[in-house]
C-alpha cells in the first residue's frame, strides 16, 4: 500500500494481491482513523460479497474468483467495539460488462486499487440492534 494525505482527505494506493478491507482497515487503525467516508475504483478478485436477508437476520454470501473491475466502492467508517470499522458496498463488472453489486466482505486487488478517504471529523460508532440483526451507525 502507497499513500498520501492532504488535510482531512487520504489518497491510499492498494496495490496487486493485498486485501482491499484488511489493507484500509489497517490504514485506518494505523492513522486513527474513526469517522470518514471512503471510495474507490480499480480491477478486484476473490470477492466476496452479499446482501442481507432480514427474514433471517443473516447475509447471503457470494464469491467471485474471476478479475473484475471494482466499478465503484462506497463506504463509511465508524467505531465498532473500539475499534476502525469500514461498512462498504461495491458494484464490480465483467469484461462483458455485467454487474454485480452488494455488501463487501472483502475483495484482493488484482491490478490497480485507487481510493480516496475523507475523514469526518464527528463520533459514530456502531452498535448491535436487535430489531435488524445487525450492528448500525449510532451518534454518540
Amino acid at each position: 500500500m502507497k499513500s498520501t494525505r492532504n488535510g482531512q482527505n487520504h489518497f491510499i494506493f492498494v496495490e496487486k494481491d493485498e486485501k482491499v478491507m484488511e489493507t484500509l482497515t489497517a490504514y485506518c487503525m494505523d492513522n486513527g482513523i474513526q469517522n470518514g467516508k471512503i471510495s474507490g475504483i480499480g480491477a478486484v478478485e476473490n470477492i466476496e460479497m452479499g446482501a442481507y436477508d432480514f427474514s433471517k437476520k443473516e447475509y447471503i454470501k457470494s464469491s467471485m474468483n474471476k478479475i473484475m473491475e471494482l466499478v465503484s466502492f462506497q463506504g463509511n467508517i465508524s467505531l465498532k467495539d473500539g475499534e476502525p470499522f469500514i461498512h462498504a458496498h461495491a458494484t464490480v463488472g465483467t469484461h462483458d460488462l455485467d454487474i454485480k453489486g452488494g455488501h463487501v466482505f472483502e475483495c484482493t486487488v488484482a491490478v490497480v486499487g485507487e481510493f480516496i478517504l475523507t475523514e469526518i471529523d464527528t463520533h459514530m460508532v456502531r452498535k448491535f440492534d436487535e430489531a435488524i440483526g445487525l450492528a448500525t451507525l449510532c451518534p454518540e
